[in-house]
């Protein structure tokens, strides 16, 4: 159904039980997008906190290469994902006002889910570092193991699977 200008920004459409524009839609998923954002940013913060001060510790001289490499590694993929986490808020500000928010949803959505799975490496990467630094190398692989799978199952196999269960659109 169109409104009186007939124009395609103006059309109703039904999506998820509503009856909204399509522009109207792409405001409702960006707003939650970024709330969603707003949940998980504080966290990436922290965790790429306590990893910048790590070096500066007197004990960082103790680490072998094995553990100084995965630190380098657990603080680029966190770095990454501190940047895919934030690019929808930069982008929204770049393009505001420039009738992109479709665009600006569908991207960020993608860098996102991208980011949290980095998010997810960052912090395995981080339990199997502290682990194998505090209790060697079995307690580092079963405590990484079992996080991995908490973040596999919880934040990507579970919906994932749910997804899949529902009819397309």
């Amino acid at each position: 159904m169109a409104d009186e200008s007939g124009s395609p920004a103006s059309r109703r459409v039904r999506d998820s039980g509503r009856e909204e524009t399509e522009e109207e839609r792409a405001h409702r998923n960006l707003s939650d997008l970024l709330q969603e954002l707003r949940v998980a940013l504080p966290g990436v913060q922290v965790l790429f906190a306590f990893l910048l001060t790590v070096p500066f510790t007197n004990r960082f001289n103790e680490l072998n290469d094995f553990q100084r490499d995965l630190y380098f590694g657990v603080l680029i993929a966190v770095a990454l994902a501190t940047v895919l986490l934030l690019a929808p808020t930069v982008g929204h500000r770049i393009l505001f006002r420039r009738q992109q928010k479709e665009f600006i949803v569908t991207l960020s959505n993608r860098l996102a889910l991208i980011g949290m799975f980095l998010l997810a490496v960052s912090m395995c990467g981080a339990i199997s570092l502290i682990s194998d630094f505090i209790f060697g190398g079995t307690t580092a692989i079963i405590s990484t193991t079992v996080m991995a799978a908490a973040f596999i199952g919880l934040w990507f196999a579970g919906p994932i699977i749910r997804r899949a269960k529902l009819p397309p659109r």
